[in-house]
């Protein structure tokens, strides 16, 4: 599938190094003082006696970048954001896997804190992204976000 200009999406887990340029990236702009970042990653959670080894990550595409725009351009606005990136990962991570992040970058701290806490929140309830957990037995389940 082609990369749209918002695509927040990579396959897999996504890459520390990809993490690390997303922040020497911004080291350059004067005009910020402040970065908050959240990374989501992959736990050994225990389900009714059964331990998750991976989750399989499926996306409406489609529904997840319009709902992305609406969701980037509000929390932009209400902060007065300087840079935000956000990125998930769809296909399969195992556990130890980096699944989620989101960098939000602001004049002050403050700004960036919330913004980037509204972030993560607005996009695991209102996201069209489906986790299955993988079982190291092999057997799965739909993942519920608590």
């Amino acid at each position: 599938m082609t990369k749209q200009k918002n695509d927040i999406f990579i396959q897999g887990p996504i890459a520390p190094q990809q993490i690390a340029a997303t922040i020497v990236l911004h080291g350059s702009k004067p005009e910020i003082g402040a970065h908050s970042i959240f990374l989501g990653q992959i736990r050994a959670d225990q389900v009714e006696g059964k331990t998750v080894r991976s989750i399989d990550y499926s996306i409406n595409w489609e529904l997840a970048l319009s709902k992305m725009t609406e969701i980037r351009e509000a929390v932009f606005d209400k902060y007065s954001l300087t840079c935000m990136h956000v990125y998930h990962s769809e296909g399969l991570v195992e556990v130890g896997g980096i699944c989620f992040f989101v960098f939000t970058s602001s004049v002050h701290r403050q700004a960036a804190m919330d913004a980037c806490g509204e972030l993560v929140e607005r996009i695991k309830k209102e996201m069209p992204i489906w986790g299955k957990e993988i079982f190291e037995d092999d057997t799965h389940q739909w993942k519920t976000n608590r």
